[in-house]
């Protein structure tokens, strides 16, 4: 997480990861606004370029080569980035309401969400069919009928209902690759039958005469069935009925019609068009409210009808990322004035496009060359982001620059001028106050005083027969979602508790956060301890009391309490491994790389979103199912890597331990940032434990042999257990959540070589 010279001054949300938006966040991140925090929310860490997806479908590009990196292009930009689902808009209080997490306050908003073919408005659509956007679900399905297709022995039909632009493209390119697939299989293509529906008279009615008889050659050269005035009423197992009676078989249904905006736009009072979408005015505003915008597909230009392309969409992101920055600062907004002829390419499948604007049309493969080049130039915008931006600081600027209230500006020369040290760092009392009055940590019998009674210290009782086991963590953030990153910290303050064999019991936090207005630091600090107390909840931890400061950077902690029973009967250390035990590992490792490159802008967003979901996994279910099969030792990973937490077992053990390197269970992207030279900080002291290896020079040049150095953030148990019950335990760890557990390596005894850890492959 870059850590910022200037106190956040206001909120810009985006939500929704189309083509407006990718260019604002890449205007923002060319010339940043001083002090405003951007959040981007979308469902997908990966966005689809449209243009490129019929080629994506042939078979010409790859899914990176047609994909726009949100997460990658938001660190770019130093926005937040939230993988999440919007629910609604609280407009009155202007938050964005969120599923399964903290609201999200806005100061201003822009929906860039795209459109989804409202399969609901047909009887058994939504059950049937498969409709094309969100192209991140239809990806899937794409992907499972390719496979399907793949093993075909008998007639099989792809219908599409739609006739305009992207319903012709979409069957020629599935024509195209699925009958390559099959013949590269030795299979007969004419197995594959191919249908267009679609309501209106002819194909592409928005395009002039030519481009229409010209696909509807090209359709019936290569044998596509096409019926037109056929509007599809309903949709059943392999069959499709039209109003005027007549039926259809199919085995596959796409659906490229009849498209509307998201159904939580209908509860947030915005005015809408009859298809669901954002009425806007010429500056891209909303028309009831001036601190929401909206652009691309969702948004319905009130000035003019505009047809749902990617060229519209991608031309309001420069106007649109300049009338955020001018309402931001309280200056009069420009208009947005969309062409009226635009130009069409327009794909048949076959690296051959046809051309179309206006009444213009023209066709041949140099123009699906000349399309290639266009859309390979726009991705490298995205994808090949310029490292003069990378890691820069938010520049200062006085709190002039944004359109500040009063008591706004009064906060913001406050926040701006030289802090406090000691106890005029703390965070103020009301904020404080503010922030954690609705968290609802978990109630224990045995915490007497905490947070539902605050006083000087919390007071808690040790049952009886009861023993107390402590630890304490803390750590700066590494990611700019404070949500996830209080569920991150939580998760990994209690590793050490479950990796003894304890039940946690109670926590006590500690933060530092950067100093802001009063309201930016209050919803900080909410949105970092509902992650914290939800994961501490969950654990049956209960919050019980902490300290929160000013500081550069965002920070947290917990000093955690857990019991144990008073004999130890039950406790899990690190020096009880014993020869001839099975070494297990129950989460892949590699974070430290990971994080390392996200910090350079290096790795690809669903590389991070992937370690962020496997570092939320508590260990507690792990270490309960270890000591029913009767773990011998367990440590969790953390900072000192894979290696130097062995060598933490294996010195007081008394014994040597082998490692099979290629065991190791591995996040994607570790092996690739590692070999990129990409590294954390930490990792050069912990290669020091490099003398811990009898034959390290046998695996130097394997890829996985640095991430033995690796430090781990809320990493994953390291445990040995009976080599007889082994096998077990794996099964058991992957049914209780953890399903990359592995066997890694055995325990041998003791030699007299001063390297206890051996290499295989």
């Amino acid at each position: 997480m870059q850590a910022s010279e200037q106190p956040v001054l206001r909120d810009l949300v985006l939500v929704g990861g189309g083509h407006s938006h990718v260019v604002v966040l890449r205007m923002l991140a060319m010339q940043p606004e001083p002090g405003l925090r951007i959040t981007l929310i979308c469902t997908d860490v990966d966005t689809p370029y449209s243009g490129m997806l019929p080629g994506y479908i042939s078979g010409h590009y790859s899914f990176d080569d047609v994909h726009i990196d949100l997460g990658r292009l938001a660190a770019f930009a130093g926005a937040c980035f939230i993988h999440g689902e919007v629910t609604g808009l609280d407009r009155a209080n202007q938050r964005v309401l969120l599923k399964g997490r903290p609201s999200v306050p806005y100061d201003l908003l822009s929906i860039n969400t795209g459109s989804t073919p409202n399969v609901r408005q047909v009887k058994g659509a939504q059950a049937h069919a498969v409709p094309v956007k969100p192209i991140a679900q239809f990806n899937l399905r794409w992907l499972t009928l390719l496979a399907r297709v793949r093993e075909l022995h008998s007639r099989f039909t792809i219908a599409v209902v739609g006739g305009g632009a992207g319903g012709v493209e979409l069957v020629l390119s599935m024509q195209f690759r699925l009958r390559n697939e099959l013949q590269q299989l030795g299979r007969n293509p004419d197995l594959l039958h191919f249908v267009v529906l679609t309501a209106a008279d002819t194909l592409l009615p928005t395009h002039n005469p030519s481009v229409c008889a010209r696909f509807a050659r090209v359709l019936k050269e290569r044998h596509v069935a096409v019926h037109t005035r056929a509007e599809v009423t309903q949709v059943s197992p392999g069959c499709l009925h039209t109003q005027d009676g007549r039926t259809f078989d199919a085995d596959e249904t796409l659906w490229v019609t009849q498209a509307g905006g998201p159904v939580w736009l209908q509860s947030t009072g915005l005015a809408l068009d009859e298809h669901g979408f954002i009425k806007v005015n010429d500056r891209l505003e909303t028309l009831e409210d001036p601190k929401i915008f909206a652009a691309g597909d969702v948004a319905s230009f009130t000035a003019r009808p505009l047809e749902k392309a990617g060229v519209f969409a991608v031309r309001m992101g420069p106007p649109l990322a300049k009338n955020l920055r001018l309402s931001l600062r309280g200056q009069p907004l420009v208009v947005y004035r969309p062409q009226r002829n635009w130009l069409a390419l327009i794909s048949t499948g076959d690296r051959f496009a046809v051309a179309s604007r206006g009444r213009l049309g023209f066709a041949g493969a140099w123009v699906w060359r000349w399309k290639d080049s266009i859309d390979r130039r726009f991705m490298r915008k995205f994808n090949e982001l310029p490292a003069m931006a990378q890691g820069s600081p938010r520049a200062a600027a006085p709190a002039s620059s944004l359109a500040l209230s009063a008591e706004e500006s009064r906060q913001a020369i406050s926040a701006l001028a030289m802090r406090c040290g000691g106890c005029g760092a703390k965070v103020g009392a009301s904020i404080l106050t503010r922030a954690l009055g609705s968290l609802q940590p978990v109630q224990r019998d045995d915490v007497l005083i905490g947070l539902h009674s605050p006083d000087d210290a919390a007071v808690v009782r040790v049952p009886p027969g009861k023993a107390m086991v402590h630890t304490v963590d803390f750590f700066r953030s590494f990611i700019d979602d404070p949500y996830l990153f209080g569920k991150v910290a939580a998760t990994h303050a209690l590793g050490d508790i479950f990796a003894m064999g304890a039940e946690a019991q109670s926590a006590t936090a500690i933060a530092t956060v950067p100093p802001g207005l009063e309201a930016k630091v209050e919803d900080l600090l909410l949105q970092m301890m509902t992650g914290a107390v939800e994961v501490l909840n969950a654990a049956g931890c209960s919050l019980v009391g902490g300290h929160t400061g000013e500081g550069r950077e965002l920070a947290l902690g917990f000093a955690v309490n857990g019991l144990m029973d008073e004999d130890m009967s039950g406790v899990m250390r690190k020096g009880g491994m014993r020869p001839g035990d099975v070494l297990l590992l129950t989460k892949p490792i590699g974070t430290g790389t990971l994080f390392a490159a996200h910090a350079q802008h290096a790795a690809k967003g669903r590389w991070i979103d992937a370690a962020l979901q496997s570092m939320l996994v508590s260990n507690q279910a792990g270490a309960q199912v270890l000591r029913a099969f009767g773990a011998t030792a367990c440590t969790d990973l953390t900072g000192f890597g894979l290696l130097g937490h062995l060598v933490e077992m294996t010195r007081p053990s008394g014994v040597d331990a082998e490692l099979q390197l290629r065991a190791l269970p591995v996040l994607d992207g570790a092996v690739a940032c590692v070999q990129a030279g990409i590294v954390s900080s930490l990792q050069p002291a912990n290669v020091r434990l490099r003398r811990a290896l009898r034959n390290a020079e046998a695996f130097v040049q394997d890829p996985r042999y640095p991430l033995l150095f690796d430090p781990q953030t809320a990493g994953g148990l390291l445990a040995t257990v009976p080599a007889d019950r082994a096998a077990a335990c794996v099964q058991a760890l992957q049914t209780a959540g953890y399903p990359h557990t592995a066997v890694i390596g055995r325990i041998r005894g003791a030699s007299d070589a001063l390297e206890p850890v051996v290499l295989t492959p």
